[in-house]
């Protein structure tokens, strides 16, 4: 009876970890959609309406790191979920590596912005499921990820996906771009995705020493700051600050108003889509958090044909079915893999089994 008292509270403590960890994963992958979805298109609606600074474009997407707060302070003071305080446990080597990581973040937004407002939001978003591929190869790397046949399937599906849009930026560049501003904006997409698909497999690596998920939402914070300070340096350089007055009054075709409204839902949503994609990586594992923002993509398609009338045919259409072929073969990997995993362990209890009745039956 001594020791079933343990075991008991050692079920119950299981199972509330595992509730509150499927709990997370609900709200992450949520805050990752809405986040993900609504930047984009928020993005391309500041450059479609005569909107033209790339660093403001680049500087609301980590402005809104006083967000992190409430994650970080609410479950300890407010919710009472945990007795670690906020910032317990930092070592100079994480605030190291959180400022470094958010430096390269910093950069990413930039190659973002820069081809966001060169490209569609479809062919933006297309471009942008390529960070899968880069993922996986990183992560092979970084974090000795296995390679499969649907991984290199996966990859050379996407591949060609990404290669295909190439060859048509005649057919769906917007009016008064030249082929030359949109290879500037095709290859500094893919530079925001290879840069993002590093990010994963470094974040995972530097999770692995993480034992708790406000401490990722401080770390979080700290990278956002970083990559904040960067894009107020560019702004400042750029006379960005004064560019974001004169665009508000002069230049933006909606109005003041509308104007801050659309920045300020770029500040909010751009939060949530990074909050929600680091929730991702320490709850499950970098490569999932790729297939997860990949899996959204399809939204970010749809979403530009549907809300700016941009075309999806011929090429486009053929590229979307490579990218959705590719991430299907890479999510049937997967299922083949926790597949084998169950059958290994239901093997292993089998043996155990066996091995309880035949002891007893050789004692005999």
């Amino acid at each position: 009876m001594s020791n079933s008292v343990p075991q008991i509270e050692d079920q119950e403590q299981k199972a509330k970890y595992t509730s509150r960890r499927l709990f997370l994963l609900v709200i992450n992958y949520f805050f990752l959609f809405v986040g993900s979805v609504s930047s984009s298109l928020l993005s391309k609606f500041y450059f479609i309406h005569k909107g033209s600074s790339r660093w403001v474009s680049t500087w609301v997407q980590s402005a809104g790191f006083p967000l992190l707060f409430f994650p970080i302070y609410l479950p300890y003071h407010l919710f009472k979920s945990t007795d670690r305080p906020p910032f317990h446990g930092f070592t100079p080597k994480i605030l190291i590596l959180s400022i470094l990581v958010g430096l390269m973040l910093g950069l990413n937004n930039l190659l973002f912005s820069w081809g966001n407002s060169y490209l569609p939001v479809s062919t933006s978003s297309l471009l942008l499921s390529s960070q899968l591929v880069f993922n996986l190869i990183l992560s092979v790397i970084i974090v000795k990820q296995k390679i499969t046949f649907q991984n290199l399937n996966c990859v050379i599906l996407l591949s060609l996906s990404s290669l295909l849009l190439a060859l048509s930026s005649s057919h769906n560049s917007p009016h008064g771009l030249t082929k030359t501003k949109y290879f500037i904006g095709f290859f500094s997409t893919l530079g925001a995705g290879l840069l993002f698909a590093l990010y994963l497999p470094i974040m995972e690596k530097i999770y692995k020493n993480v034992k708790c998920y406000e401490m990722v939402m401080e770390m979080q914070l700290l990278m956002e700051f970083a990559a904040t300070v960067l894009a107020t340096v560019g702004m400042a350089c750029d006379r960005g600050f004064s560019e974001m007055k004169r665009e508000s009054k002069v230049v933006f075709d909606k109005g003041e108003k509308f104007y801050w409204v659309v920045l300020i839902g770029n500040v909010v949503t751009w939060q949530l889509c990074f909050m929600g994609t680091a929730g991702l990586v320490f709850l499950t594992s970098s490569l999932t958090g790729g297939i997860c923002m990949t899996a959204l993509l399809g939204m970010n398609v749809l979403g530009g044909v549907l809300v700016y009338g941009e075309e999806f045919g011929g090429v486009k259409v053929v590229s979307t079915l490579l990218c959705g072929w590719g991430f299907s073969s890479y999510v049937y990997g997967m299922h083949l893999n926790i597949k084998y995993e169950k059958e290994k362990l239901n093997q292993n209890k089998n043996l155990g089994m066996e091995i309880v009745h035949v002891v007893p039956a050789d004692n005999i």
